[in-house]
This record gives C-alpha cells, structure tokens and sequence, in this order.
C-alpha cells in the first residue's frame, strides 16, 4: 500500500514536472512564424514587468530600455504584463511602421480599459474608434479653432490662473498645472447629464439645448456610434482630460525648471516675446495668430522641452498583421511598444542629448525632426491635439515673461517610473513685472 501511494505521487509529481517544464518553455519560446526578435520573456505570467516600473532618478533613458538596447539591440522582445511586446528605438522602422498604421498596426487599448469603461466594442473597434476621436478634436481643438477663438481664450484663462499665483508664497508648478481630478468620472457624469437636460437632437426645435461645442457632438452621437453610451462618454472625458493633463502639465513644469536654470534662453526667450509687445499698434491687444507664428524661439525652446521629457515610456501599437524587420517577425496580436526616448536622447543624433540647448533646433532640419523627433506620434495620424497642446505651452511662456516674474523656491527632482515625475514637485515664487 505504501509502495503504492509512493508510485502515485511519483507520477503526480514527474507529470507536474513536466507539465511545467513545457509551459515554461513555451512562455520563454512563444510561436512565431519566423525569427522573433532578441530579448527575454522574463518570468512566467509577470514577465518583466517589474523591472519595467522601476524608479529611475534621472532625466534619461529608463533604465530597463537602456540596459536592452545595449544587450540586444534597437530592436527586442519582452513581457509586460502577461503581454508580449516588441520594442522598438529604430528610427528607420519606426517611421515605416507608424506609416502603415492601419494596416500593420493600429491604436492599443488594454483590454482592462476596456472592461473598465464596459465597452467591449472599444478594443474591436479601435481604429474605428480613434479616426471618430481625432476629427472631433481636430474639429473642436485643432488648426482653425485655435486660429480662430482658442488662441485668445487660452491667453485670458492662463493671465487669470497665473496671477492668482502672486497671492502665494509659493506655487507648485507641476500641481497648480493640474485640475483637482477627485471624483473625476463622477464629475464628468453630472457634467454629462446637466447638458443633456433638456437636450434637443432636433435642430431645428426649440429651446435646443446645444452649444455647438466637442461634448454637443459627441451628445448628439449617443446612439448613433456603436462604442458611444451614456455609461461611456464620462470615461472619454475623462480620458481626455488625463492625456492632456499628464502631456501639457510636465511640459510647462520642465520648460520652467530649464529656463531658470537658464538665464541666458530665457533672456532670449523675454527678449522675442518683447518684441511682439513693440509691434503691436494697440499695446493692450492680446495675442493673435500671427504673432504665435513668429515665435521662433518659443519653439525652440518648446522642442528642446518635448526632447528631453518624454512624459511616457512609450508608444503602444496593436500588432494587426505579422510585421518583418531584419529577418526577426513581430507577430499579429503582439504589442509594439514604440520608443521615441531612445530617439531623443541619442548622442549618435543630438550632441550632449541630456543637456538643455534650444538653439540646436536653428540646425535641424525637417527631414531629421520626421523620423528622429517624434513626440507626437508620427506616421500618417500623429496626435490630434499636438498643435493644441504647442500653442497652450507657447501662451503660458508668453504670459509668464511678458507679465511675471519666476523666481525658483525649491524642489525640481526627476524621476522615471516608467512616467516622468517630479517626487517633490517644483516650486516657484511669482510676482508682477513693473509693479
């Protein structure tokens, strides 16, 4: 009897060998149709998603990208989250790829967003869903509305904000920048709600409700879009007010932190935006377009920003069909995670990369900027509200140097988790100029 149980759990314990053994071996080995990329799978179900999320101290490049790059190359495999991924520094790939988005990539949406939000039909509508979004914003936040209204508006909100900011001792850039986003879905829910109160979709009736504006639209397609539910729209809000929240707020915090840091940029930066002043007939007039585009060294100083940032790891890209590159293949159903810090912060490409220099950008030309300099995005859908998000960035310089004076209090430590952050924010003193 004994011999007996012995021999069982011999064979439960050789079959579970076994059996592990294989799966480990297929997680480390996953199929392919072709060579996949160098890299490691990393453990069993975790992958190497913890060394992914490690907190870096310091402006460059994440430390689990820097280490790979140097091991395996511009372009390796990994495993982040029970995901396989393919990551990708190659510039050259890079701009191939995103060019074809569509049709060997599209828009990633984790598939916990989706039951987050309860919208099964995100994740099978995704490109579908992401040309919907981008002619809404470009519609409501793009090109012509800033031309035509957004422009001024935005310079009136920002003078108004930052001059509640010389009522204190002190501001935290990073947090000031940032909307109170406590109870943000439910926030976003009332607002939905209140407008749809009374809410018309006859335009021609009376008492309509409508106001022409980005959340009207959207309203106005409830119904009309599979993916568009009243559960839902509160989650696209908020979404949206997250990417630009968490893109634009760390942008105006470093471009502050570097030009106090540089008194020599931000004299330059003073002396352009003076000039504007100068030229105007009518010296209490605010900004309007073509001022915007005269600002040369805005832009430098707003690219040079956008450079060294990199406020995200990177970008995610559904693999939709099996993509070959240097004899590796990338798989359909893997996830490609482009990343445009290993571009940024290349010395083979920008000298002392890790060094704030805004008149590097007099020499580099459009070519470079498409496939070396790519914040954005890039391809044939770069993001929606890129030129909203340069010109909020490009009014709040101008406020501040025109109307203000920054003077640094404290903090200013950077962080990489993979996100960039400021763990103890930065803090600044403001006063008005020719008090």
């Amino acid at each position: 009897m004994i011999m007996e149980i012995w021999y069982v759990w011999v064979f439960i314990i050789s079959f579970l060998s076994v059996s592990v053994g294989n799966w480990i071996y297929r997680w480390r080995n996953p199929k392919c149709k072709g060579k996949l990329p160098p890299g490691s799978m990393g453990f069993p179900l975790i992958g190497e998603t913890l060394s992914f999320f490690v907190t870096s101290n310091s402006i460059d490049m994440h430390p689990f990208v820097n280490e790979r790059l140097k091991r395996y190359g511009p372009l390796f495999k990994t495993n982040i989250a029970g995901r396989p991924v393919a990551v990708s520094s190659d510039p050259e790939f890079n701009y191939f790829v995103l060019q074809h988005e569509g049709k060997l990539i599209e828009l990633y949406y984790m598939d916990s967003f989706s039951q987050t939000v309860h919208n099964d039909n995100l994740s099978n509508l995704g490109g579908y869903f992401q040309r919907y979004l981008r002619r809404s914003i470009l519609r409501h936040f793009g090109h012509e509305p800033l031309k035509r209204k957004l422009l001024s508006e935005l310079e009136d909100v920002i003078n108004h904000e930052v001059h509640k900011w010389t009522n204190l001792p002190e501001v935290d850039v990073k947090l000031q920048t940032v909307p109170k986003k406590r109870k943000a879905i439910k926030l976003t829910t009332w607002v939905l709600e209140e407008r749809m109160k009374g809410y018309s979709y006859d335009n021609s009736a009376e008492g309509c409700n409508k106001k022409g504006d980005f959340l009207d639209e959207v309203i106005g397609d409830i119904g009309k879009e599979a993916f568009l539910t009243k559960e839902f729209v509160p989650y696209l809000l908020f979404g949206l007010l997250l990417a630009t929240v968490e893109t634009i707020s760390p942008t105006v915090t470093l471009a502050t932190m570097y030009l106090l840091d540089n008194p020599s940029a931000l004299q330059q930066l003073t002396e352009e935006h003076e000039e504007i002043l100068k030229n105007r007939e009518d010296a209490n007039s605010g900004l309007v377009w073509e001022e915007y585009k005269s600002m040369t060294f805005t832009r430098y100083v707003i690219n040079e920003t956008l450079r060294l940032e990199n406020v995200l790891p990177g970008m995610l890209r559904k693999v939709i069909a099996d993509v070959h590159v240097d004899g590796y293949t990338i798989p359909k159903g893997w996830v490609l995670l482009v990343m445009p810090t290993a571009l940024h912060l290349n010395p083979n490409i920008y000298e002392d990369p890790l060094t704030f220099n805004p008149s590097r950008w007099k020499n580099i030309g459009s070519n470079g900027m498409a496939k070396n300099f790519i914040p954005f995005g890039g391809g044939n859908r770069p993001c929606a509200g890129a030129e909203f998000s340069k010109v909020l960035v490009a009014v709040f310089l101008h406020v501040w140097v025109t109307k203000f004076r920054f003077t640094k209090v404290k903090g200013g430590n950077i962080v990489r988790a993979p996100i960039l952050g400021f763990p103890d924010g930065f803090y600044v003193n403001v006063s008005r100029k020719h008090c």
